[in-house]
């Protein structure tokens, strides 16, 4: 038997087994990594667009990943770091506001007036969120809404702990500043 073609088949295995383990790492997570690469970008488009070229810097980075850890801060950080990139490459300084986009608001109550008030708060908070300076915005958006550990944002952002907690505080207080001024 030819040893290249116990060798290519061989590196077939592996590439394989990569690529088997890398969709059961980091498949389950993208959700995780559109809601981050949405509030960073402000609109859809933009953000599917991080996400595919996420998905590939991951792809072609997964032999540094530290198999055996939790993926989804990995990935995330992965899709922050593509934000930034991306915000630099294509966007004037300081925009970074989102574009109102009302999602579904999936409600069990049938009555329409109780939908559009529970529909016009969200409305109210996705603005004010997006509002936030940016480095408020996503420390809340991964703690708040990814649910991320302080430990882990840490890691993500390459802050101290103490950051984080000083800006998830400051982040709530000026939400919360920012909603007091819209009622």
């Amino acid at each position: 038997m030819n040893k290249g073609f116990w060798n290519k088949s061989a590196a077939s295995r592996v590439d394989e087994k990569r690529a088997a383990l890398f969709q059961e790492t980091l498949l389950p997570h993208l959700d995780a990594a559109y809601n981050l690469a949405r509030w960073l970008t402000g609109n859809d488009q933009d953000a599917q667009d991080v996400v595919q070229e996420t998905y590939l810097r991951a792809l072609n980075a997964f032999h540094t990943f530290q198999h055996g850890r939790e993926g989804r801060p990995w990935l995330l950080k992965i899709v922050r770091n593509t934000c930034y990139t991306w915000l630099r490459e294509n966007r004037r300084p300081g925009l970074t506001a989102l574009e109102s986009n009302p999602q579904d608001i999936s409600s069990s109550d049938p009555d329409p007036e109780i939908a559009l008030l529970r529909e016009a708060d969200a409305k109210m908070v996705r603005q004010a969120l997006a509002g936030l300076p940016l480095e408020y915005r996503e420390t809340l958006v991964l703690r708040e809404l990814e649910g991320l550990p302080y430990k882990e944002i840490a890691e993500l952002l390459d802050v101290p702990l103490g950051t984080v907690m000083s800006r998830l505080a400051r982040g709530r207080k000026e939400l919360w500043r920012l909603l007091s001024e819209r009622k």
